[in-house]
């Protein structure tokens, strides 16, 4: 059986730096899980360095923002890292007419870029922060406009490389669904966040900064979601902690068991997945 945690301090002092998830894990979008914060706040008055990593399409500021407007406060990490900042660095390097395709309130990830953002007709790039109304619309809805896009050869930038995640009790779709699908049609996307390695090597550059030298086998990551946070941190090689109450819950509740999920049903759904966490929680505590 997979080893299960009954609260973070039971790493004890196996590591130095954790790398953990925002979505899912310090908040479901809606309200925050106040024992993971209080959590992390334990780990890092126990001498922790703790680096949030997120594949939010926003700017590091913005997601200081909405953590203190859940009331997650600063005093349970040493910094943050978005997928957002690290899609400016690909925006740069892209050509410069820019379709943007999301909500109005993510406009913010092109401030002070030397692009110029224009109509889908004129646009020689794509910079996707997600869905014009994600809780109406689904990928297919983008089909028409992503085949004009693959005519002409653009390429897609993804800020947001989640496939959905969950705000309050729903699942919600993310970028990174749209950009599957420009994929899948055949179309040349290009990916920052997580499950890529500049998170991790950032993160890391982040931590090593702030404590020295760091011996990899000391760094731990936490996160719920398969194709980002587990696949980001099996494929650097690092450490997991897996939180079951995510977004892969139906693979594996039940109404019969204390917590509510089956442990053999969550090892079959690792397995299957091919992916053996180092630990697991129902919730981060």
């Amino acid at each position: 059986m997979l080893k299960k945690l009954d609260n973070l301090d039971g790493l004890d002092g196996n590591y130095d730096v954790i790398l953990s998830d925002v979505w899912g894990v310090l908040h479901n979008g809606v309200s925050a899980h106040k024992n993971a914060y209080e959590a992390l706040k334990r780990a890092r008055e126990a001498g922790k360095t703790v680096v949030l990593i997120t594949n939010s399409p926003r700017r590091k500021q913005g997601v200081v923002s909405q953590l203190d407007m859940l009331g997650i406060k600063s005093d349970c990490y040493n910094d943050i890292v978005t997928s957002g900042d690290l899609t400016r660095k690909l925006i740069k390097d892209a050509p410069k007419k820019v379709f943007f395709l999301g909500p109005d309130r993510d406009l913010q990830l092109l401030d002070g870029l030397d692009v110029e953002r224009v109509d889908q007709d004129e646009a020689q790039s794509i910079v996707c922060t997600g869905f014009f109304d994600d809780e109406v619309e689904k990928p297919e809805d983008y089909t028409e406009m992503l085949e004009a896009f693959l005519a002409r050869g653009l390429p897609f930038i993804c800020a947001n490389p989640d496939l959905v995640v969950e705000r309050g009790e729903r699942m919600i779709p993310c970028a990174g669904a749209i950009a599957a699908l420009y994929k899948k049609m055949g179309g040349e996307v290009f990916v920052a966040g997580k499950p890529h390695k500049p998170m991790y090597q950032t993160a890391l550059e982040i931590a090593q900064d702030i404590r020295g030298d760091i011996n990899p086998e000391r760094v731990i990551a936490i996160g719920d979601g398969m194709p980002t946070d587990v696949r980001g941190a099996v494929n650097y090689g690092l450490d997991l902690l897996f939180v079951a109450h995510g977004i892969h819950i139906n693979q594996y509740k039940s109404e019969d068991v204390p917590g509510g999920i089956d442990d053999f049903k969550l090892s079959g759904f690792l397995a299957k997945e091919g992916v053996r966490p180092n630990y697991w929680m129902e919730w981060i505590k």
